[in-house]
């Protein structure tokens, strides 16, 4: 629904809706301010308003009148613009009340589901857990699958963080980094896997690791850690404050390790 062709046709509505008022001794100056334009775009406004028999201008304190045709007019488009802004909150209400998952199983319409997290990923399930929903459209296992009506909780757990402070180049970067003692550290089964600092990539590229991200790495940290998964971090000297810092915000459990030989 198009409610005005464009951002002129919005502001001879408000400026009709003011003077529709009847404010005693309305001026140009008062519309100006309330709707934060320009006297000079009231002016402009009020005299295409006038010209098209929206509007009269007379003597007397109150000085702007709508005639009939701006009355009819102003109607017209405040039901509009209700209609509009209704579909708008009907949108929203819908949006805010369907939520994605990954079905674990064939799902029908109708059906009610169980809800569990599982490596950071929702799951819709016929396992009962602690939270429940309903199904809106039918879905294969494997697939996404659109629920309403959730209920309970999800439990869920806050991962862990261990951040590996590697040397930065002056310290002699990757070939200063006590590799072995990572591979170790890394073998004990990490969800995830984030780098930051060009040095923190070539270490993992000695290790043979493809991590799982390098762009605003401290932010993913907290987004897996607070979808229950364990991560580990590779960061360069005080790169790793940026990352502790944002865990501390969160209350997210991390430990520090300094792998420099």
């Amino acid at each position: 629904m198009k409610v005005f062709k464009n951002k002129g046709e919005l502001t001879r509505f408000q400026i009709l809706a003011e003077i529709a008022k009847q404010q005693i001794h309305l001026r140009q100056k008062d519309i100006a301010e309330k709707l934060g334009i320009t006297i000079q775009a009231v002016s402009e406004n009020i005299k295409s308003l006038t010209d098209d028999g929206f509007v009269e201008i007379r003597e007397g304190t109150a000085r702007y009148h709508i005639t009939k045709k701006g009355i009819e007019k102003l109607k017209k488009e405040a039901v509009d613009l209700r209609k509009y802004a209704d579909e708008v909150v009907e949108t929203m209400n819908t949006y805010k009340s369907i939520w994605p998952a990954i079905a674990k199983e064939e799902l029908k319409s109708g059906q009610n589901v169980w809800l569990k997290m599982e490596n950071g990923i929702l799951y819709a399930t016929n396992e009962k857990t602690s939270a429940s929903a309903e199904v809106l459209k039918d879905a294969l296992k494997g697939e996404d699958v659109a629920l309403s009506r959730l209920n309970g909780i999800i439990e869920l757990k806050n991962g862990t963080v261990t951040v590996i402070k590697l040397p930065t180049i002056i310290q002699g970067g990757s070939r200063a980094s006590d590799i072995p003692k990572i591979q170790k550290i890394h073998q004990k089964g990490f969800d995830r896997v984030g780098i930051m600092g060009t040095i923190s990539r070539a270490v993992t590229q000695k290790m043979g690791i493809s991590p799982d991200f390098e762009f605003a790495t401290p932010y993913a940290t907290v987004a897996a850690a607070k979808k229950g998964l364990n991560v580990l971090v590779l960061a360069v000297g005080n790169m790793t404050k940026s990352i502790t810092r944002e865990l501390d915000e969160e209350g997210i459990q991390y430990t520090v390790e300094d792998f420099k030989k």
